[in-house]
């Protein structure tokens, strides 16, 4: 009986895989949230890391400007403002996330060339891109990942924009549908304290 059991949760395991990986799945997953144009077309740090096995492109519109935005960008990180979404998780792994609800003074001259800590095991993060308002690229110092937010005014609304490029495939295929659940997280914190911080924001859902 209990053979069979862990033949049937294989099975079911072996099922749920082959699911996540299928490509509506991963069209789903990896491109949350972001247009065609966003999701397939170029994002400034793509030349960081041009072989990339795997490539995640998120997006979410937030009804404030650009400037507005930006300084909840600079100040993410381990140690610094964190990353806005669920810090229990993120300190399992040891990274030492405390997501921050207002603006960090301490954190805000962010340039290229600094390096931010991804917890005590992880490889740092090298600024690579730091051109205020508009787009913010980190390189990890081993050279496989690269991670760039890019902001794209829209009216009265801003288009942020969340790409990673990846080499560590498959360990990144498998990741990638759990990495949702974080950065959908992560793009919705930063929308609604850019949107706090406006008064005359315009409330968007996603």
């Amino acid at each position: 009986m209990r053979t069979r059991y862990f033949v049937a949760a294989a099975g079911v395991l072996a099922v749920g895989v082959a699911a996540a990986l299928s490509r509506p799945a991963q069209r789903w997953y990896l491109t949350w949230g972001a247009e065609p144009e966003e999701a397939y077309g170029p994002v400034p740090g793509d030349d960081l890391l041009p072989a990339a096995d795997l490539i995640s492109t998120r997006a979410i519109s937030i009804g404030a400007p650009p400037s507005a935005i930006w300084p909840w960008l600079v100040q993410m990180g381990s140690g610094r403002g964190g990353a806005y979404t669920y810090d229990w998780i993120e300190n399992l792994f040891g990274l030492n996330m405390h997501s921050a609800d207002e603006i960090l003074p301490q954190f805000q001259d962010l340039a290229v060339g600094d390096v931010l800590p991804l917890g005590d095991d992880g490889p740092a993060m090298r600024v690579e891109i730091c051109d205020r308002d508009r787009t913010l690229a980190l390189r990890s110092t081993d050279g496989k990942w690269v991670w760039t937010f890019d902001l794209r005014p829209a009216g009265d609304r801003t288009r942020l924009i969340s790409r990673n490029r990846l080499t560590r495939f498959p360990y990144a295929a498998l990741m990638a549908p759990g990495s949702l659940v974080m950065e959908r997280r992560m793009l919705r914190g930063i929308r609604e304290r850019a949107e706090r911080t406006v008064p005359s924001a315009v409330a968007i859902g996603q």
